[in-house]
Formats: C-alpha cells, structure tokens, sequence
C-alpha cells in the first residue's frame, strides 16, 4: 500500500514525529535551530570605495552614493526585495534610503553607522 504523497513529504521535512526508545524529559531544552521565514535584506555599502576597503559587512555590496554609483545602479535593483543600508555616520544612507523611496521600494531600513549596522545584521565587519 502506498502512503499518500503529503505523508512521504511531511516526513522527510520532519513535520511527522518518529517515535524513540528514548525517554525525554520535560526539562530537556530543544537546541533545534530555528530558521527565519523573512529573507534576510540585501546588505548596501553606500560609502567610498576606499572606505568599504578599510572595512565592511560581511555579505555587503558597494554603492558609492557621492559618485553616482548608487544612482546608477538603482533603477537595476529589486523592489520586490528588503535593502538595509548604512555609511559612517548615518548621513549617506539616510539620503539612499529616501531616494529608494521615492523610486518606490518599500522594503528599505536605514541602518545609520557601520558599526551599529554590523551589531543590528548580526554580522561581522571584515577587509579585503
């Protein structure tokens, strides 16, 4: 007999509990990691490129917004998708994050400083 395709799935997914000769106790603590259902946001460097060099967030792409690079690029990005922007003091990604905006993308957090953007990512600062 064949079991119904949602069962075969549920299991393999783990979503079936399997039954264990194991005792279990109600202080027993699940280190099951959890995994986030919010994509995480495509991470923008809008500073110099000399100063992405020094030091950035891991996962960061470079968007200089003094020379143009970000405008340029910004008609080319997703609206569909969740930005988190940041620069050295907070200046520049403010202005980044109103004119995407304005352009329509939703999805937009302005994360001021580098550091503080590191610490809300949960991300590490690294140099190339």
């Amino acid at each position: 007999m064949r079991k119904p395709s949602f069962l075969i799935a549920a299991s393999l997914l783990g979503f079936i509990p399997v039954m264990s000769s194991c005792s279990s106790s109600s202080q027993t603590k699940d280190t099951t990691p959890v995994m986030s259902l919010t994509p995480a946001p495509i991470v923008i460097d809008v500073r110099s490129a000399s100063e992405f060099a020094e030091g950035h967030v891991q996962g960061a792409i470079n968007l200089d917004i003094e020379n143009g690079a970000f405008q340029a690029k910004l008609s080319s990005l997703d609206k569909s998708v969740g930005y988190a922007l940041y620069c050295r003091s907070g200046r520049r990604s403010a202005i980044a994050a109103e004119l995407m905006a304005t352009a329509g993308f939703t999805e937009v957090r302005d994360l001021g400083a580098l550091e503080t953007a590191a610490q809300s990512l949960g991300l590490p600062i690294i140099t190339e």
